[in-house]
């Protein structure tokens, strides 16, 4: 089946009709949802949750990383104006192991960019998304509503939990790890949990971060402070065991702040924690194939990875750039955006990229959770060796900001 031409300038989109339906309006999803319809597709956004819980402050008090690929695919998009002033810098990194006085630094100076990334809290991000999404009149959105069953022939059948239907001629899931759409094709996913869990909070610090991001590894997993826009506040992710993390989480706010003082040192004066905190348990999972007749994962519903590097969303974000780019190309050339053929080609484009970033992440806290003093020795000397490496470094940090490889056109900062 073809795919179905979109209206000139439809006053609304039929509820029952799109060329893509997407189940999962978080922030890959509604990516997604804003590159298909700023290139002429149909889309209805299906979502299980409603805008006032999206949109809320205590939504999930995380912060992501943003790349600088990953800032390309939102200026092409419209999103990163909305964003701007609230997205803080990173103009360097500094990994280092616990205690060791070897460590590995990274300058944004060294590649020439404005910076190496960007830490943003999801609450504006989400926000900017929704706010773009709301001027884009080729996307529906439809929430609170679940998907309640899938049926794929010659398209795309959405059956939800409101009892109405919508028909595409591709589904794509980008509804997390535990996938409503991975699950209806079949899809089978290789996952473990680690023993560790993030805990999540703000702080604010008594010295100016300066843009600089911090990852110490500690016996029990990475310690990150990420610089957020206000100098004196930095988004923390505090990987432990899970055997400490209740007692951690019991502690009063002032007992807390001084272990993750205690933690992260005092080069930055105190840490103070600010609102609320969060636990999200650690694992890893990825699904045995992204594609099938008329459906694509995305994001979270296609693999999940160790929080260590900082690239889950970067990953979610350079699957919407190939699955849009890849889709827009098909329809160009008169093909149908759900064959197998078409599809194929997105999974192939970045299957190796997410297994690569998968496995070395994995090894990474495998590695620097190994407590053994050859091992310490041999991962300090390798930090202190790539800091003195300029081109190795520099390499490393290009991937990083998300420039390597095979890139999308987005995220080289073209449009579709």
């Amino acid at each position: 089946m073809a795919s179905p031409a979109a209206d000139p300038a439809p006053d609304r989109i039929p509820d029952s009709v799109a060329d893509s339906a997407i189940v999962g309006g978080g922030m890959v999803g509604a990516t997604l949802a804003l590159a298909l319809g700023g290139a002429g597709f149909r889309v209805a956004l299906v979502d299980r949750a409603p805008d006032t819980v999206l949109l809320s402050d205590q939504h999930d008090g995380r912060g992501s990383a943003v790349a600088l690929g990953s800032k390309r695919v939102l200026a092409a998009l419209g999103v990163w104006d909305r964003l701007a002033g609230a997205a803080g810098p990173i103009l360097d990194i500094r990994v280092s192991d616990g205690p060791s006085r070897l460590f590995l630094h990274y300058d944004h100076r060294d590649v020439n960019d404005e910076a190496l990334g960007y830490i943003v809290e999801n609450r504006h991000l989400r926000r900017a998304l929704a706010e773009a999404l709301a001027a884009c009149p080729l996307v529906t959105r439809r929430a609170p509503v679940a998907l309640a069953q899938l049926e794929r022939t010659e398209c795309a059948t959405l059956r939800l939990s409101d009892g109405s239907a919508l028909t595409a001629a591709l589904v794509v899931g980008a509804d997390g790890r535990e996938s409503a759409v991975r699950a209806a094709a079949g899809i089978a996913l290789t996952a473990w949990r680690y023993e560790q869990t993030a805990i999540v909070c703000t702080v604010r610090h008594e010295r100016p971060h300066r843009g600089v991001a911090h990852e110490r590894f500690l016996a029990a997993g990475p310690f990150a402070l990420l610089p957020l826009k206000d100098p004196h506040r930095a988004s923390i992710v505090w990987t432990e065991s899970n055997r400490h993390v209740d007692a951690m989480m019991a502690l009063d706010d002032i007992a807390f702040s001084r272990e993750m003082t205690r933690r992260f040192g005092d080069s930055l004066g105190a840490l103070a924690v600010e609102g609320r905190r969060w636990t999200w348990p650690l694992g890893l999972h990825h699904a045995a194939r992204y594609v099938d007749a008329r459906l694509a994962l995305v994001g979270d519903a296609a693999h999940g990875i160790h929080p260590i590097a900082g690239q889950g969303l970067n990953l979610g974000l350079r699957d919407v750039a190939a699955l849009a780019e890849v889709l827009v190309d098909a329809r160009r050339l008169g093909l149908d955006i759900g064959s197998l053929p078409v599809l194929e080609r997105y999974q192939a484009w970045r299957r190796t990229d997410n297994v690569a970033l998968l496995v070395a992440t994995d090894g990474l806290n495998r590695l620097f959770t190994t407590d053994l003093a050859p091992v310490r020795l041999a991962r300090d000397l390798g930090l202190a060796a790539v800091n003195r490496l300029p081109p190795l470094k520099k390499l490393f940090m290009r991937h990083a900001m998300g420039l390597l490889g095979d890139l999308p056109r987005m995220t080289r900062g073209e449009r579709l």
